[in-house]
């Protein structure tokens, strides 16, 4: 029986996909043995969020991807925590 998916589930499926790649391309950065290699990779990782990018914004104004506004206590707390972990380096 074949499957029909809705529009959501599609894009929800192509933004993890990029997410996914995204990642993937990060770490071909990083692990680069060369300055061109690097430069290669570094234009198709920017491409590659730039695409993850667009998916989520479509989402976001289709409302498919809601994001609360966060508290402020929220948002202290976490620049508290990554304080913290940049202070343990």
């Amino acid at each position: 029986m074949e499957k029909n998916f809705n529009d959501k589930e599609m894009l929800t499926d192509l933004l993890n996909s990029q997410k996914q790649l995204a990642c993937s391309y990060n770490v071909a950065r990083l692990e680069s043995a060369t300055p061109a290699l690097l430069s290669c990779f570094t234009e198709i990782s920017e491409d590659e969020h730039r695409i993850q990018r667009g998916i989520f914004n479509m989402m976001h104004a289709r409302g498919l991807y809601p994001t609360p506004t966060a508290e402020e206590k929220k948002i202290s707390e976490a620049k508290s925590a990554f304080g913290a972990c940049v202070a343990a380096l």
